[in-house]
């Protein structure tokens, strides 16, 4: 059950860490993620909303973020040159590095926030779906491993 706890805030963050970028790409949307979570926990109509506003206001603010770490990707790849400004790229990089901060400290306070607002019976519903998930993944890497191999 230890191993469940761990790898179900992690499960959780990455499945509900969808930026905007990522939902141009296919990516699931709000409501998507919530009926997702729904059909895992069985959530309230109260938590479905809460859950949302979280998902949409986390999501907004991580866009904005990975947009801007996006153009300071560019920008650093530009000062790759023989006359390099090692001043802006230092600013650059280190910017970019605050910036990936940000989106990981808003994903993690996201996750929380969602933990918090299910009930103790949903987070071991939780946590039992996410063990079953990771032992299904690891069963198809060990067959994908014998087919290859």
């Amino acid at each position: 059950m230890q191993v469940a706890k761990l790898f179900a805030p992690a499960a959780v963050a990455l499945a509900f860490s969808v930026p905007a970028i990522a939902q141009q790409m296919g990516a699931p949307s709000v409501d998507d993620q919530v009926n997702q979570l729904d059909e895992m926990v069985d959530l309230d109509e109260g938590q479905k909303e809460e859950i949302s506003t979280i998902l949409t206001q986390t999501q907004r603010e991580i866009s904005a973020n990975e947009q801007e770490a996006q153009q300071l990707q560019q920008q650093l790849g530009e000062h790759v040159q023989p006359d390099y400004d090692e001043a802006a790229i230092r600013a650059d990089a280190e910017r970019l590095g605050e910036l990936t901060a940000e989106i990981t400290a808003d994903s993690i306070l996201m996750q929380a926030k969602i933990e918090d607002i299910f009930t103790p019976e949903q987070r071991e519903q939780l946590e039992e779906a996410m063990a079953q998930r990771q032992e299904q993944m690891q069963q198809m890497q060990e067959q994908m491993q014998q087919q290859g191999g």
